[in-house]
């Protein structure tokens, strides 16, 4: 176990698999208390992966975490969620908001409900969640706070893909542009106040139950430990050295030289590398997206 995260409290959403378990693995293996939340506990629903299987993972490799079931549709689970895990823990220092379910569809045939769920997982529900979170963070001295972001936010390429013509993620797109837009503001507010945001994003794709239905089998992928490693990045210095930054998995690490380990944090994996498919218009510093 390392220690650059002890005495810290975390809460991760969407963490009964995919990137947000892998990000909460990454934290613990660091010394966080890490309260894992999403919708399921023992039992899995439409993917694979459970709240328990995360928690078990973590304490196997001698971490603490806790679950927490919530549903960020409903509305008294959203707007409760940090007090709960305040009440849980003790408190809260970090927030990862990973999160929500994907939804493409061409936007003029897009149905308002899919529209409005979208807005929902990725718009309203960090908004909620800052509100809640920040004054907890501010009697704490600081904190840090993490929302999963898109690569699909920068603009398609001309000439126009497959995917940018038919994909139908123009509207899950925006609302990514958005998060990014709002979360580089959050973070001049709250930098006097020693609190970190950041916007964490794949630099291309990564497998995980939820997206791999929308990634073609011949696609290549990148390894989930990259944007894990990335995120730990962003929940540790202060916030006048670090923050209002898009991180790209692959793009920051390897331009800030930064060594990417495994999820239980004890073997040091292959340094990435950039795959020339990579949009061109990533920032690799992070800052300028």
């Amino acid at each position: 176990m390392g220690t650059l995260l002890e005495n810290k409290i975390a809460l991760v959403t969407g963490a009964s698999r995919g990137i947000g378990r892998a990000i909460a693995q990454r934290l613990a293996s660091e010394g966080a208390t890490v309260v894992v939340t999403a919708r399921s506990l023992d039992s899995a629903g439409q993917y694979e992966g459970t709240l328990k299987e995360t928690v078990a993972l973590i304490a196997a490799n001698g971490g603490t975490a806790h679950p927490l079931v919530a549903d960020l549709e409903r509305e008294d689970d959203l707007q409760g969620l940090v007090g709960r895990t305040v009440k849980l823990a003790g408190g809260l220092d970090i927030l990862v908001h990973s999160g929500g379910k994907a939804e493409y569809a061409p936007t003029v045939d897009m149905a308002q409900a899919m529209f409005d769920n979208t807005i929902g997982h990725y718009l309203r529900a960090p908004f909620m969640l800052y509100h809640h979170a920040v004054p907890e963070m501010r009697k704490r001295g600081g904190g840090w706070i993490v929302t999963l972001g898109s690569v699909t936010a920068l603009p398609p390429l001309r000439p126009y893909d497959g995917f940018a013509s038919h994909g139908g993620a123009t509207v899950y797109a925006a609302i990514k542009a958005a998060v990014r837009r709002m979360t580089q503001g959050l973070a001049a507010e709250l930098q006097a106040d020693n609190i970190a945001v950041n916007t964490l994003a794949p630099s291309t794709a990564i497998r995980t139950p939820g997206a791999s239905e929308w990634i073609p089998e011949e696609y290549p992928s990148e390894r989930i430990e990259y944007i894990a490693e990335t995120c730990l990045a962003l929940c540790h210095l202060p916030a006048s050295e670090r923050t209002g930054l898009t991180a790209y998995s692959l793009h920051f690490p390897h331009h800030h030289k930064l060594p990417v380990y495994t999820l239980d944090g004890k073997e040091r994996i292959e340094a990435p590398v950039l795959p020339d498919y990579a949009h061109p218009g990533i920032v690799p510093s992070g800052l300028g997206n």
